[in-house]
């Protein structure tokens, strides 16, 4: 709960409450602070009696009759010894002689802006004045009998007033009464504990009396229910108790402020005593309430008052609440936003309080975020969270190069340096190099991990590489095989662009981004006395990358461009044989360097065998032709390293020396190798005897046999099998389609076992039947489609043949028809579409009477015959 104490120099505080002496974490919802200046004049002579408030000035009156007229800075501007109504703004004044004091003037809410015609007194009696015709002012007794009026609030067209009894409602639109609502505790002395009144709106009226709360709403009564009632009444929608005695209500919103007069009883001496007044906020219900805040308040002379002694005012539209006492006079506010982040720094919650003002920016007078952000950081350093400050001074800091270098400096002092590292601005803004070099030393002194770890994030051109690669060489000295200070060296050496020397020292690791450096530094002119280095490193990656890269690893540089001057007196077909020639000699030139490239890899690897293979192949695998000139080398690699790959490289290379592969594969007794070598050299009839004596393997023969298509071939086969019952039943089997299996079946012995004879019979009478049908059905086929394309063909004959002034003679290149049209003409046209005029056709003999095209004759393509001969 919120307090309020009071010193010297009259200011308010909120201060924690006597019974609680932790403080609360609930933020309070009002401000406080004295009406000072001229109200602490006139309280050293006088108690405050009453007070009301408008939004130009406020009205202080004394229990000795003054009325002092202050500014809302508390300034005194006029004073006024004896009771007056008169116009603020206008030079209009009322004078009366009253027959009893005067409590209360309550003046309709026009009356300080235009001319005074109505307002009432309370005394005994509660009188309307009202100015008459004659600009006179006429009286009228609203009320009296009930003892003394001690509350009057006028709204509109209504006024509520409390005597003794209750509270009164008068429509002055209709000049009707039009309520009463009674005092609920009449065990409480109406002047000591008086009624409190006030208008939430032109309808709504909240009374307080005691401890009770009733809040009414005037509204409108239908015109069947009139009769003589009032055309308005009183619907009392929310009433409900409260802990203490009420001095004053105020509407804040749909909330509720009141002012509580408290007694406590002391747990010394058991006897009561006055408190300090409360301000609560609450939220009204239908039949209780909700406490929003709660906060005592320390006026001066709080100890002596009483309930009747306290007043609460408020200024409409302005959320401003003034509480009066005699001795003092507090104005309580509603918390700003600048308020609010005092509060939340108070309560060390940084992070909401730079929330709030990022949010509000707009809005906050006293506060900067930058400040609000930076009180963060040293919050969290004191408290111990490093990295979470680190981290903050990304969003706080900002472009701020000024603030980062200080920040820096701070973390350098306590040892921090690591904590800030991940989060420096790498550009936009960039700091001094001083400050990266600083950090990279402090974890190359204590984490090559985290070293190494920076070295690859942060861009190189942040600070002096040089001095860094200074300092990674001395602690190598130190430790010479350590591999993370060598990988850092190496990508150190890439951003100071010294390839060569990072290169090296990727390749003494044997780490996985050295075919990436040299990609995407081109540097493949670097690499040609490293290319068993590679190899041993990973010899796919380092094959592809010689192939890919021929025309760039060659031995000398060169120029892959040509250029001729082409003059303006050189035809276009000139210039093009040119730029044929220009892309033949490019073509010429890139072949060259290709086979320097080859040479170069090959010479490189010449003492590692099995690496020269390895290259050798993949170039083989790529083009059978680029390294023609080492396949004669090739055959021995296959035959030592990878002799699966052996048969498919001599059957694709057409560049291979046979004797030499076939000498090699029979000493080392390949046999399916020497069979193809054999074959390929035309010797069919040993790579037959090979096939059959050395693998035994008679699918294989008669495999063999049937790739050659070769009698001979077949009649050896039979020759060999014929002893042989295995062989026999394999030849049974397959030999039907190839040769006639009598020949076969005629030389077997009589008496001699034969595996699966039967089957073999009856599977040589059915590939027979089915030779047959597909002769038969062939047959049916052909002619079938012969007889469509030959009536297809006499279709296209009988057509017409299109004959006009653009076809000429095919013998004397003379317009087919003559261009006089009344001459008489001859023309032959043959189905081959060539047309004759008739005289120049030569006379058929008598042994060949038909007459054919000369030209498709002559070209052997068949003679055509006439199909028309047009006269004229």
């Amino acid at each position: 709960m919120a307090e309020a104490e009071e010193q010297e120099s009259g200011s308010l505080e909120e201060s924690t409450d006597e019974s609680e002496e932790e403080e609360s974490e609930e933020e309070p919802k009002l401000k406080y602070e004295r009406l000072s200046n001229g109200v602490t004049e006139i309280l050293q002579k006088g108690a405050a009696s009453c007070m009301t408030v408008h939004d130009k000035f406020l009205a202080l009156g004394t229990h000795y009759g003054k009325v002092y007229l202050l500014d809302v800075q508390g300034n005194i501007t006029q004073k006024f010894d004896v009771v007056q109504v008169f116009g603020l703004y206008s030079g209009e004044e009322f004078h009366e002689t009253f027959d009893c004091p005067i409590k209360i003037i309550a003046v309709h809410p026009h009356f300080v802006r235009s001319s005074c015609k109505q307002f009432v007194t309370g005394g005994k009696k509660l009188l309307l004045f009202e100015r008459s015709w004659m600009n006179r002012w006429k009286s009228s007794v609203l009320h009296e009998g009930e003892g003394n009026i001690r509350n009057v609030k006028w709204r509109g067209h209504l006024i509520a007033w409390a005597n003794n009894m209750g509270v009164k409602i008068f429509d002055i639109s209709s000049k009707q009464r039009i309520t009463n609502v009674p005092r609920d505790d009449i065990s409480l002395r109406p002047d000591m504990y008086p009624c409190s009144l006030c208008w939430k709106d032109s309808v709504t009226l909240i009374i307080g009396w005691g401890t009770s709360v009733k809040i009414c709403s005037v509204k409108e009564r239908h015109a069947s229910e009139m009769r003589d009632l009032p055309s308005r009444y009183v619907e009392i929608v929310s009433q409900f108790e409260t802990e203490f005695y009420i001095s004053g209500l105020a509407p804040l919103c749909d909330q509720l402020v009141v002012l509580s007069y408290v007694k406590e009883v002391s747990e010394k001496s058991e006897r009561e005593y006055c408190a300090r007044p409360r301000l609560d906020i609450i939220q009204p219900l239908s039949e209780t309430c909700e406490e929003i805040s709660s906060d005592a308040l320390t006026v001066r002379g709080f100890q002596e008052n009483e309930c009747r002694d306290y007043h609460l005012e408020s200024s409409e539209g302005e959320s401003l609440f003034y509480i009066v006492s005699p001795r003092d006079v507090v104005v309580a506010k509603e918390r700003d936003q600048d308020d609010h982040i005092d509060w939340l720094l108070e309560k060390k919650k940084y992070e909401e309080a730079l929330m709030a003002a990022e949010i509000s920016q707009k809005n906050i007078k006293r506060h900067k975020i930058l400040d609000i952000g930076l009180a963060y950081i040293n919050h969290l350093v004191e408290k111990g969270e490093y990295d979470t400050a680190a981290r903050k001074c990304q969003k706080i800091l900002g472009k701020n190069a000024t603030l980062w270098e200080y920040e820096v400096y701070k973390f350098k002092e306590i040892g921090q340096l690591k904590a800030i590292s991940p989060y420096l601005p790498r550009g936009d803004p960039v700091l001094k190099p001083l400050i990266y070099e600083m950090i990279l030393h402090e974890f190359l002194e204590s984490d090559y991990e985290g070293f190494a770890t920076l070295i690859r994030e942060w861009p190189g051109d942040l600070y002096n590489n040089s001095v860094i690669v200074q300092a990674v060489r001395d602690h190598l000295k130190k430790d010479s095989q350590n591999k993370t200070l060598l990988k850092t060296l190496a990508e150190l050496y890439t951003y100071d662009k010294n390839y060569g020397n990072a290169l090296e020292i990727y390749l003494t690791l044997r780490h996985k981004d050295v075919f990436q450096l040299i990609h995407k530094h081109n540097l493949f002119s670097s690499i040609k006395d490293k290319i068993v280095l590679l190899m041993d490193f990973d010899s796919e990656k380092a094959v592809d990358m010689l192939l890919d890269n021929e025309d760039k690893i060659s031995a000398e540089s060169q120029s892959n461009t040509g250029h001729y001057l082409v003059t303006g007196s050189l035809c276009e077909r000139q210039a093009a044989c040119m730029q044929k020639k220009e892309v033949t000699s490019q073509e010429r030139k890139r072949g060259s360097r290709s086979c320097t490239s080859i040479k170069k890899v090959v010479e490189e690897l010449e003492d590692r065998p099995e690496l020269q293979h390895v290259y050798l192949h993949k170039l083989f695998k790529r083009d059978h032709h680029k390294g023609q000139r080492y396949h004669e080398k090739q055959i021995s690699l296959y035959a030592e390293y990878d002799r699966p790959n052996l048969l498919p490289f001599l059957r694709d290379s057409t560049h291979c020396p046979l004797e030499k592969a076939l000498e090699i594969c029979q000493q080392r007794n390949f046999v399916e190798e020497t069979v193809y070598l054999l074959s390929r050299m035309g010797n069919s009839r040993s790579a037959l005897k090979m096939i059959m004596e050395e693998l035994h393997d008679v699918d294989k023969a008669i495999e063999f046999a049937k790739e050659q298509d070769d009698g001979e071939l077949w009649e050896d086969l039979i020759l060999y099998s014929i002893d042989k019952p295995p062989f026999i039943t394999g030849l049974l089997n397959n030999i039907g389609t190839h040769v006639d299996p009598i020949l076969l079946i005629h030389r077997i012995k009589e008496g001699m076992e034969i595996p699966n004879l039967r089957d073999s019979l009856v599977k040589i009478l059915q590939d027979y039947n089915l030779q047959i049908l597909l002769r038969e059905g062939c047959k049916k086929i052909l002619v079938a489609d012969s007889l469509s394309l030959l009536k297809k063909m006499h279709r296209t004959q009988m057509k017409g043949v299109l004959v006009d002034e653009e076809n000429i003679c095919e013998s004397c290149l003379s317009p087919i028809l003559p261009s006089d049209a009344a001459k008489p003409f001859s023309v032959v046209v043959f189905h081959c579409r060539h047309m004759f005029h008739k005289e120049c056709l030569p006379v058929p003999s008598m042994n060949s009477p038909a007459q054919y095209c000369n030209i498709c004759s002559a070209k052997n393509r068949g003679p055509g015959s006439a199909i028309l001969e047009m006269k004229k």
